[in-house]
């Protein structure tokens, strides 16, 4: 049920990014890149990136090669590690994300639950992302405390 419920979530999440040339994926690391640069005040890396996704280092950096093409990202060296690149929002990353943001479809979906339901669902996810993460031997928490 889980996977399914995903899967559904993730297909019409899709549908609607279609509108902006976004995949959910692509969607996710502009995510992932804005909550890190906004909570920690640097920026991130494809193994950050990939460790929250929960994806092999090297499919994030195929995709961020991919995203800095299409305008979305840019890769900066790092000064201080000589083999080390920081990522960033490009500004065509920043205004489609905003844009993105505004979608609507999980909100209409979520409107299906009482309030009572969405009230429990958050913190019901939460737990079991946070023990997934424990099983999985991952001492880092992840970098959006606030929704926790």
């Amino acid at each position: 049920m889980i996977q399914q419920t995903r899967d559904a979530l993730w297909a019409a999440r899709e549908k609607e990014l279609s509108n902006y040339s976004l995949s959910p994926i692509e969607m996710a690391v502009l995510f992932y890149i804005q909550i890190i640069e906004r909570t920690t005040d640097r920026k991130t890396t494809a193994t950050e990136i990939a460790r929250w996704l929960f994806r092999k280092r090297n499919s994030i950096s195929e995709l961020l090669s991919r995203m800095e093409k299409k305008g979305l990202v840019k890769k900066i060296r790092d000064l201080d590690k000589k083999n080390s690149v920081r990522i960033t929002l490009a500004e065509k990353g920043q205004q489609l994300y905003s844009q993105a943001m505004e979608g609507q479809i999980i909100n209409k979906l979520l409107s299906s639950l009482s309030e009572e339901e969405r009230r429990h669902l958050w913190p019901g996810l939460g737990r079991l992302r946070n023990n997934a993460i424990r099983e999985l031997g991952i001492s880092q928490k992840p970098p959006f405390p606030q929704f926790l």
